[in-house]
């Protein structure tokens, strides 16, 4: 089979176009990762949580905010959940917001996972995950801590015991 000159043509045309397009979305997952960096402003956001309430990075200044970004399919994350919410329950009362994002799954998920899992703080919904991509975030758990001045402080990937005493010195001396 022969291929002709105008198809041979049109065939560079687009995998010169597809090589571009290529070139121009790696800077863009760079800019993200520099942005989410220890020692730098958070990435803003409003996003609706799970219960249709809105939420601010911007609303939350003169808070410490724990963001866990996490998944209802996530075995460890399954796993460190009995751990996050001993914190949340340690935190009330205290200058501290906790917040989930869910990352790479459907929100109507939630209501069955909540029925087995003891979830108290808001889950936070990122319509195409763009939060994750904003954050840098390439699996789960992931977790940063934002400061009072929205500083991100900590980075932490992987299940960590949020209720143990190296985890809560961690947290505290941001509060």
């Amino acid at each position: 089979m022969e291929v002709s000159v105008k198809n041979k043509g049109l065939i560079l045309i687009i995998v010169i176009a597809a090589c571009v397009a290529v070139l121009f979305l790696i800077p863009q997952e760079r800019k993200y990762e520099e942005i989410a960096a220890v020692g730098k402003p958070a990435p803003v956001f409003e996003l609706k949580d799970a219960n249709g309430g809105t939420w601010k990075l911007s609303d939350l200044k003169g808070k410490v905010v724990f963001l866990n970004f996490w998944a209802t399919w996530c075995t460890t994350c399954k796993a460190e959940a009995p751990n996050k919410e001993a914190l949340f329950q340690l935190m009330q009362g205290k200058p501290i917001q906790m917040l989930g994002v869910l990352f790479r799954d459907d929100p109507r998920n939630l209501s069955e996972y909540y029925r087995t899992q003891p979830v108290s703080m808001p889950t936070l919904i990122s319509p195409e995950n763009e939060m994750a991509r904003m954050y840098g975030i390439t699996g789960v758990p992931e977790t940063f801590i934002i400061d009072k001045d929205g500083i991100i402080r900590e980075k932490l990937v992987g299940p960590h015991e949020w209720d143990s005493p190296e985890k809560l010195k961690m947290i505290e001396k941001y509060l």
